[in-house]
Order: C-alpha cells, then sequence, then structure tokens
C-alpha cells in the first residue's frame, strides 16, 4: 500500500521530533535517531519539513519496484560527517551521566555509547557503515585519552573517519515487515538510551545537574571567542526556561526541579561573567562608551600585537587573542543596548 503525503505531513506536525513520520515511511533508524536527540538537535526535524515529497515519492516507487542494491561507494557528505561527530560527542556525554560510576566506564561504556552512535547517524538513509570497525576505532582511541574529560572528542573524531571510510549502501530490506516487531526494536533502544540518564537524573539529581553545568560550561568558555555564537548559543540553552516562564510563571516550584533551574541560573549569569572579565581585560568600566572601548583596544593592540613582540610570542599571542575576545564581548553588548 502507498504512503500518502498528507498523512506523512500530519505525523510531522504532531510527532516530528519523534520521528513518527519516519516509523510511518519505514525509515526506523533515522526514527530513533530525531528520539534520541531531541529531533536531531531540532534543526533535523525543520529540516524534514522539506524532504517529506521527496521521501514519499522514493518510498511509493520501491514499494511498486524493487529497489536494486546499489553498488559502489556512496557520495561523501560534510553534513553525514559532522552529524556523525556530534552524535558520538552527545551519546559519550549520556553516557558519562548514566553511566560513569561504572569501573568498566572509559574502556567499554564510553567508547561503545559513541560508537553506536556514530553508527546511528551512519545507518539513516540508504547507506550504512561496518559497525565492527567504527567500535574497534573508539576502543583502541579510548585508552590513549583515558580519564580525561576530553575524550569525547577524540574517540568520536576516530569512529567518524572510519565510519566514512567503510561507508556503502544497505541491502534491501522488507518493507512489509510486522509493525509491532520494528516498534519494539525501537522501544527497547531508546529504553537502552534513556533508562541509565532518567536513573541518574532521579536518583542522583545534585551529581547529574552538576556535571551538566559543568559541561555547558566548558562549552560556553570554549566558543566564548566568538561572542556572536556564544550568545546566540546561550539564547538556545536559556529557551525552555523562557517558555516554561511564559505558561507557569517565573521559577519551577517543586523542589525536585528547583535542582535543575541551577543549570538556567548559571547559563544566565555565565554571560555577565563574561562582561567582567572582558571589562578587566580591556580596563574599563562596564558602562564605558563605545568610545572608551575602542581607545583602551587600540592601545592594548599596540602593546601586545604578536609583531611587536617576537622575544615572548607565546605570551603574547595569548594576551593578544584575549584582547580581541574581550573588545567583541564589550562591542556586541553595546550594539545590543543601543541598537539604533
Amino acid at each position: 500500500m502507498g504512503k500518502r503525503l498528507l498523512v506523512a505531513f500530519g505525523l510531522w506536525a504532531i510527532g516530528g521530533p519523534l520521528g513518527l513520520h519516519h516509523i510511518y515511511l519505514g525509515r526506523d533508524s533515522h526514527a530513533l535517531f530525531l528520539m534520541l536527540t531531541l529531533g536531531g538537535f531540532g534543526m533535523g526535524w525543520m529540516w524534514d519539513f522539506w524532504k517529506i515529497p521527496g521521501l514519499v515519492s522514493q518510498v511509493n516507487k520501491e514499494i511498486k519496484k524493487a529497489k536494486k542494491m546499489k553498488d559502489g561507494t556512496p557520495p561523501a557528505s560534510a553534513i553525514r560527517f559532522m552529524a556523525q561527530f556530534a552524535t558520538g560527542i552527545y551519546f559519550g556525554l549520556a553516557a558519562a551521566i548514566g553511566l560513569s560510576s561504572l569501573t568498566s566506564y572509559y574502556v567499554i561504556a564510553l567508547p561503545l555509547a559513541i560508537g553506536l552512535g556514530v553508527h546511528l547517524v551512519a545507518s539513516v538513509g540508504e547507506q550504512t557503515s561496518n559497525l565492527k570497525n567504527t567500535l574497534v576505532a573508539a576502543f583502541l582511541t579510548s585508552p590513549l585519552f583515558y580519564g580525561r574529560a576530553v575524550s569525547m572528542i577524540p574517540i568520536s573524531l576516530a569512529a567518524s573517519i572510519t565510519s566514512q571510510q567503510h561507508r556503502h549502501y544497505q541491502r534491501q530490506q522488507g518493507k512489509d515487515e510486522n509493525l509491532n516487531l520494528r516498534l519494539y526494536r525501537i522501544g527497547l533502544a531508546y529504553l537502552a538510551f534513556t533508562g541509565p540518564l532518567a536513573h541518574s537524573a532521579l536518583i542522583n539529581t545534585s551529581r547529574t545537574v552538576n556535571y551538566v553545568a559543568g559541561c555547558i560550561g566548558s562549552l560556553l568558555e570554549w566558543i566564548s571567542i566568538f561572542p556572536c555564537l556564544s550568545a546566540k548559543v546561550e539564547k538556545i540553552l536559556l529557551l525552555p526556561y523562557r517558555i516554561w516562564g511564559l505558561f507557569a510563571g517565573e521559577g519551577f516550584h517543586d523542589h525536585y526541579f528547583k535542582e535543575w533551574e541551577k543549570i538556567y541560573e548559571f547559563v544566565a549569569s555565565f554571560q555577565n561573567e563574561k562582561v567582567e572579565m572582558a571589562c578587566k581585560i580591556l580596563g574599563v568600566r562596564s558602562d564605558a562608551t563605545i568610545e572608551d572601548i575602542i581607545h583602551h583596544y587600540r592601545d592594548l593592540v599596540k602593546v601586545w600585537h604578536p609583531d611587536h613582540n617576537r622575544h615572548r610570542p607565546v605570551e603574547a599571542e595569548k594576551h593578544f587573542i584575549e584582547i580581541q575576545a574581550a573588545y567583541e564581548t564589550l562591542l556586541h553588548l553595546q550594539k545590543v543596548r543601543n541598537p539604533g
């Protein structure tokens, strides 16, 4: 029986972040990806709106005529690679929150979670990769960064590169497979991912909140050299809290949710800390005018420009980057305060 475009759009609107439209079209891997990443980090769900007509047409063609297995190697995709890399880190963070208490966390749980996340994205659509090689790359990279907070990044990078090297087209699977069996498999995978997270969030709430806040802080600190990007990320992170405030008033009233409110308080205070640090670096007051900011910036650039400090290049470069970031932060703040 052919698939209907109207039904696909309806399921996208009702349960798009849960991947209902992909389940309807028989794309279980893509559905699971959306379920586990909150709609493909929000962007995947919105992007699907434009792809649904083509997906419905493709599925209906496959129903009318069995699709021959494609030969060769699928074309490389930078978007798929970045999605693999980001999802691998995302699965690693989930494992860190829910499974870090295990003694075998760094050697088994972490690389396994990252490898499975990378392979999940690799299996979206009509192509896939070699799961064994992807996991081997993750497990071999993990001991090199044992115990380090940044270990998720190189593990996910190695697994994503390996997965891309072994990509190939999927073998045709029957579209008549029992829906209950498909939902059962998707449900098991979803529970395996969310179960440890839910246990950690409910039983070790304070520890989980502190860990999440620490990860967010590391992310914001890392991108703080790009003030505009940092400000946008902060707004996105605060968006759920703002929406909650519109419907339920400011703040969480339940004692349990008060713990989670600390994350939003932490994010909200991060901008103030950056402004204070920027003022300290440039030597200006928080209410300084644009002219004062530019004046102090130019004076400091003359002092710390790397071309003027060849006898201490490392120190000069460090100060020069800090001055640039501070200047952009305060300039961006002035533009927000005085948009005219």
